[in-house]
């Protein structure tokens, strides 16, 4: 996909433990060109949330710079990268290797065509790609998020470009896996422009899932998205009837 360049982009990548895909995650970003040969996407910034293998080590062998981020947390990961970053426009991607690189550029594109935000969303997830608790629970967010604030939310897929403008906007409180349903609901909120676009979605190249590989993985996740979205919710309400009382 043609994309005039107008912004440079820095790839986050959050990643506990992928040190067996995430050279071919940093690699396969890095390797992204625009129509007329130039990169799009100018550097990655992987945060390591704590790892015990080599992740580290591949990722900066594959051409990414590094953050340590000890203390676990997805959102915690996200977050510390960002502030390393430069980018005009942060490309969130994960570190297993379930995105597919060559859908940074119709993000990206949507972004060049005025979004604020672009989210990927995983229409035809391969087989294994996602358990049936992510379904389902990603489904009942989505669902609580259109009830509450009458949003088009259809996923919270983690794969998402964002303007540095936007993002530094939206003042993102979440540390774990209430991110992206945090940064969707506050994007909404400040009324900024936010564009869906169709994305690949793979099984993970290699070790387990930090949400469905454990039965604790997914009611932490669960919990930390739906308390997410009640916090919102609640403070929403909050500041309405503080509005009513004046």
């Amino acid at each position: 996909m043609s994309l005039t360049p107008r912004f440079t982009t820095t790839a986050i990548v959050p990643a506990r433990n992928e040190a067996a895909c995430i050279g071919e995650v940093v690699s396969g970003l890095l390797r992204q060109t625009h129509a007329h040969g130039l990169p799009l996407i100018d550097d990655v910034v992987v945060a390591d949330n704590g790892s015990s293998d080599g992740t580290a080590r591949a990722a900066r062998i594959a051409g990414a710079t590094v953050v340590d981020v000890p203390p676990p947390g997805y959102g915690r990961a996200c977050f510390e990268a960002a502030q390393a970053s430069s980018g005009e426009v942060l490309l969130f991607v994960d570190g297993d290797g379930a995105a597919d690189p060559t859908d940074a550029a119709s993000l990206l594109a949507a972004i060049a065509g005025g979004a604020d935000l672009a989210i990927g969303i995983r229409t035809q997830p391969e087989r294994g790609a996602m358990s049936v608790t992510q379904r389902f629970g990603n489904a009942l967010a989505c669902a609580l998020m259109r009830a509450l604030w009458g949003m088009p939310a259809v996923d919270l897929g983690p794969y998402r470009a964002i303007r540095r403008s936007a993002f530094e906007q939206l003042d993102m409180r979440d540390r774990a896996f209430g991110w992206t349903a945090e940064m969707q609901v506050r994007a909404h909120l400040l009324g900024l422009r936010v564009a869906q676009r169709p994305v690949a979605w793979r099984a993970r190249r290699s070790g387990r899932s930090k949400i469905s590989g454990t039965l604790l993985g997914v009611m932490r996740a669960g919990c930390g998205i739906l308390g997410v979205i009640a916090a919102l919710w609640w403070r929403e309400r909050r500041r309405g009837l503080m509005l009513k009382s004046v």
